[in-house]
């Protein structure tokens, strides 16, 4: 059965007409979007929005153009909801356009995969509280100095080599299960030689020790 508040599940609440509102002014905008009337049309949605005005191609670049994603220098997109693959997608999309940014949080998203997205000059980010199981879903971000993964799902360090060649300076892991992996300061410090700080901790000196590679084999003979 549906809820009452079925029938506002997708409305454009963030749509407000006639306001002097600039982008700059939105600490955290909401950027979802629900599904398009031909997409709700095929789920037998419909009746879950309302009909639309038609909007020309020329608002549509008009409204890319006052959106100004490839300019963003910082930016807040956390707590966003993405309850809806279109949802997710069209979420990408906005990344895919980040091309500047430098400073950038996606907190709580419930985000699983971004390997296809890439932030050059991103040097802060901050993707805490997300699904993330390993370093390979992880955007491409070769300037990036500061990254925080805390409360994630990454079980194993494999993958972490990858930001061998970046600036990375700081790296927070605390609250995955890769944090009680054996020796677990030795390797990301031996696989990260730049890495000044991890988990809000200082680079100590037992943590410049090798990880301990050694194999001991036994050999049985049978008379």
């Amino acid at each position: 059965f549906e809820l009452p508040s079925d029938s506002f599940k997708y409305l454009g609440w963030c749509d407000l007409e006639e306001r002097g509102v600039g982008g700059n002014q939105l600490r955290c905008p909401r950027v979802r979007e629900g599904p398009s009337e031909e997409e709700l049309f095929f789920r037998k949605e419909e009746h879950s929005l309302k009909r639309r005005k038609q909007v020309t191609d020329t608002e549509k670049w008009e409204k890319r153009l006052q959106e100004n994603w490839e300019n963003s220098a910082e930016l807040n997109l956390s707590f966003q909801d993405l309850g809806d693959p279109y949802q997710v997608e069209n979420f990408k999309r906005i990344l895919q356009r980040l091309i500047r940014v430098e400073k950038l949080w996606l907190v709580d998203n419930s985000l699983t995969d971004l390997s296809a997205i890439r932030l050059p000059r991103c040097r802060e980010l901050n993707a805490n509280k997300n699904h993330f199981t390993s370093f390979k879903q992880l955007p491409k971000i070769p300037q990036i100095q500061h990254l925080s993964l805390a409360e994630n799902n990454i079980t194993t360090l494999r993958g972490i080599s990858d930001f061998r060649h970046t600036p990375l300076e700081s790296l927070i892991l605390k609250r995955n299960p890769c944090e009680f992996q054996e020796r677990y300061r030795q390797l990301v410090f031996s696989s990260l030689p730049n890495l000044k700080m991890l988990d809000g901790i200082p680079k100590l000196p037992e943590d410049c020790s090798p990880p301990d590679v050694r194999f001991f084999y036994r050999i049985c003979t049978i008379l």
